[in-house]
């Protein structure tokens, strides 16, 4: 797995600096910008990682820089640092979609911490996304007869009436049950119930 990189954004050198030596010295991977113009021009959209950025500065300030990142589906954690006077655009990025903002001047601790629950919401995220998306792909293999065997059997029908309901015997309906769980990769009608809940297919 590849180690994620945390990208320092400011436009003034020696907050870049200090940031990048501290968070180097925690062990982390570092790479500076002094803009969000120049980050968005360079970033690779297949490295993890998570950025911290200033909320105030030329060009692309931080709250465009949120929802530009969000607009061009990077999907980056982003942490906003800001002085005093810029907390309620700092607030406003939040609502833009960042995950935490820290005043200036940074205490180490507090941002080693909030790089550290962004790095572990967006892992969790990130299996969830990789999860849903195989059983997004498990379920699409299923052929219009056993989708709507599927759909009956979340819906909590027995095999004998969802074969009074298709006209087919319930032997045969049976069938097509083991064909669909072993597709789904379900070992129980529970397990298939949750999937149908994810996939959409069944109201909670």
């Amino acid at each position: 797995m590849t180690t994620p990189t945390i990208f320092v954004i400011d436009d003034q050198e020696t907050v870049r600096k200090a940031l990048g030596e501290m968070l180097s010295v925690f062990g982390f991977t570092v790479e500076t910008f002094d803009s969000a113009d120049r980050f968005l021009a360079g970033y690779d959209p297949i490295r993890p990682g998570c950025v911290v950025c200033d909320v105030r500065m030329p060009g692309t300030d931080g709250i465009q820089f949120v929802r530009e990142q969000a607009r061009r589906g990077f999907g980056l954690p982003v942490i906003l640092i800001s002085g005093h006077a810029d907390v309620p655009m700092a607030v406003e990025g939040i609502k833009a979609g960042a995950e935490d903002f820290i005043e200036k001047p940074v205490d180490d601790a507090e941002l080693v911490g909030a790089i550290n629950r962004s790095l572990t919401r967006a892992s969790e995220s990130k299996l969830t996304q990789t999860a849903h998306e195989g059983l997004a792909a498990r379920f699409a293999r299923l052929t219009p007869r056993q989708t709507e065997i599927f759909d009956l059997v979340a819906a909590g029908y027995t095999s004998q009436a969802i074969g009074a309901k298709l006209e087919i015997s319930a032997r045969t309906v049976e069938s097509y049950r083991a064909a669909i769980m072993e597709k789904m990769q379900a070992e129980s009608v529970a397990v298939l119930v949750r999937q149908a809940i994810r996939l959409g297919r069944l109201e909670p």
